[in-house]
């Protein structure tokens, strides 16, 4: 029987190839970093199977699917090792960009500004929760801001990371928050608000 090419073993002992064949460790910042932008991805994969109705609304389906594409753009660029550099310095020599645009951060801001014009005004901190949809949408703020995080400590290393994929998951994480709330709200359920100790 033909040995399927689902698995090659090359990872058995805990290593990985990065584009262009460097072995790294599977744990190293930079996997930790595509590997939790990769989750992201699939985060979004599910929310969007919640969205596409919502009382009869189509809610950012096709929104999330340009996501998607960006994300997987982002953990192929990360995926790619780069050239080193101190986080807040410019771009070292050879060092390229992701295949994220001012349009697309513009994208996610008009989004932004649309769904909080159609809300009552948040007054208080509100708790993860309501409708599944938008626990769904609060699980993949989350694993945003892990990403962010991870992205950091890759940059933190000395690897050069394009302030674009920064820029990016956060307003990605701002965008899922608020899509949280359309959705609660859509669904006709109170956010729940935080009531302190």
């Amino acid at each position: 029987m033909k040995k399927s090419m689902i698995y090659t073993r090359t990872g058995d002992r805990g290593t990985t190839s990065l584009v262009g064949g460097e072995r790294v460790a599977k744990n190293s910042p930079r996997v930790s970093a595509y590997g939790t932008v990769d989750e992201l991805n699939a985060y979004i994969g599910l929310l969007q199977s919640y969205v596409k109705n919502v009382n009869g609304a189509e809610v950012d389906s096709a929104l999330l699917l340009r996501v998607n594409g960006v994300m997987f753009c982002i953990g192929a660029y990360l995926a790619t090792p780069s050239p080193s550099a101190a986080p807040d310095e410019p771009a070292p020599e050879g060092a390229r960009g992701p295949k994220v645009s001012d349009e697309d951060i513009e994208e996610l801001e008009a989004a932004i500004d649309r769904l909080d014009a159609s809300l009552p005004p948040q007054r208080t901190f509100i708790l993860p929760g309501g409708s599944v949809a938008a626990s769904h949408a609060h699980v993949a703020r989350t694993v945003c801001r892990r990403a962010e995080r991870r992205v950091l400590d890759l940059a933190d290393t000395g690897s050069y990371v394009h302030p674009a994929v920064t820029r990016y998951l956060n307003r990605l994480s701002d965008y899922l928050f608020i899509l949280a709330r359309s959705l609660n709200h859509l669904a006709g359920i109170q956010d729940v608000p935080w009531e302190g100790l």
